[in-house]
């Protein structure tokens, strides 16, 4: 086809003046450029959705709402429902596990061991991979990351970030997740444990940056079309990132990574689209559901990315689409049960049904919703709150 194109410019190039030289030159150029593109747009384009979400957190208040005393089990699906229809617009959901499945006694805060029934309530609600290197890996010690990977395998989940052994992680890491024509590689790494010290041969991926060297040099040789590269990382409670955080990112970069992805502040921090470098970077997520009630850490944002992937004979181009967050605050019954409920602001922000029924919640709601809005659109750059009327 090239070739064609080609003919047909030269014949016009002929009709133009010969002593314009520059002019003719620069014409055929363009003209085999716009060939070329219009060529390669004219092949297969294939889309791939994303939806990242934050600290997956399970405190004693938790727990304890979730356990029915007539049925003596632990219930959880009415704390994702909401959320479910968002997840399952998306083709890939990616969580922060911030805890154990460690099994009984079950605990919160400071060493987390939630009950199976929340991970199955994840998986219900349309959850398909989990990261699990953060500073509660080792709350239950070795028994506590072997029996969390156990059960995370039983329900189907995809998961990185603790590896049973050195073995499972060379196998097993980077995570190639494989969807609608598209090889993502996943990387997962945290700052700590909390002082616990890694009981070999388990293995919990921290943040060296010669290991993420290594890692994501060996990432670029799968040849994957796009590398995520999620972190738990940076200062609690700070809403800027910290010099750490703005290191490690761009180190990430520089070695090939197209996306930086933040958890651990259990704030939202700033988000950011470098589009002519196919690059992001989301400092943090903050809480997506945790028994944290203080201003700021009572929610956080749930980050969609639209790839978009072009091949024809000749080459592959990835790229980001689009970038956007959506709001989504952590409501707990005042009475009754309290249960905790994770609410998506677009769906509750005008609040038709009266969901939301007392006067403090609705407060602290609006609160979350003012304050959140005015740091992000002070601090983000290229990315849109989606679903805002």
């Amino acid at each position: 086809m090239i070739e064609a194109y080609q003919f047909g410019i030269l014949n016009l190039v002929e009709l133009m003046d010969r002593k314009s030289v520059a002019m003719r030159y620069l014409f055929l150029v363009t003209c085999l450029l716009l060939a070329i593109y219009g060529n390669t747009f004219s092949q297969d384009t294939t889309r791939l959705s994303l939806l990242f979400v934050g600290d997956i957190m399970q405190h004693d208040s938790q727990i304890q709402s979730a356990f029915n005393a007539t049925t003596k089990k632990y219930e959880y699906d009415s704390c994702f429902r909401f959320v479910k229809p968002y997840f399952e617009s998306v083709d890939i959901t990616i969580g922060n596990l911030e805890l154990t499945l460690a099994g009984a006694p079950y605990k919160g805060y400071p060493q987390f061991s939630a009950p199976d029934e929340l991970a199955m309530a994840l998986k219900d609600a349309g959850m398909d991979i989990l990261v699990t290197a953060n500073n509660h890996s080792l709350d239950r010690g070795r028994r506590g990351l072997e029996r969390t990977i156990t059960q995370l395998d039983s329900l189907d989940f995809l998961h990185t970030g603790t590896f049973r052994d050195t073995l499972e992680r060379m196998n097993e890491y980077p995570l190639l997740i494989s969807k609608k024509g598209f090889t993502i590689a996943l990387l997962n790494y945290t700052y700590g444990t909390n002082g616990l010290r890694v009981t070999k041969p388990n293995v919990v991926n921290l943040l060296d940056t010669a290991l993420i060297r290594k890692d994501l040099l060996k990432a670029k040789s799968l040849l994957p079309d796009f590398i995520i590269v999620f972190t738990h990382w940076g200062l609690e409670y700070q809403q800027q990132p910290s010099a750490d955080q703005k290191r490690i990112g761009e180190f990430c970069f520089r070695l090939g990574a197209n996306a930086v992805i933040g958890s651990h502040p259990h704030v939202l921090q700033p988000m950011e689209w470098r589009k002519a470098e196919n690059r992001l970077v989301v400092y943090s997520l903050g809480n997506f559901v945790s028994g944290q009630r203080d201003r700021y850490k009572n929610g956080g944002g749930m980050v969609r990315l639209d790839l978009v992937k072009v091949k024809t004979a000749e080459i592959s181009i990835s790229r980001i689409d689009s970038a956007g967050y959506l709001l989504q605050w952590v409501y707990k019954k005042p009475t009754g049960q309290r249960k905790f409920y994770v609410l998506p602001v677009p769906s509750f922000e005008h609040d038709p049904t009266g969901f939301i029924t007392d006067p403090t919640s609705l407060l602290q709601f609006k609160t979350f919703i003012d304050d959140s809005r005015k740091f992000l659109n002070n601090y983000n750059v290229n990315f849109i709150e989606l679903g805002k009327e």
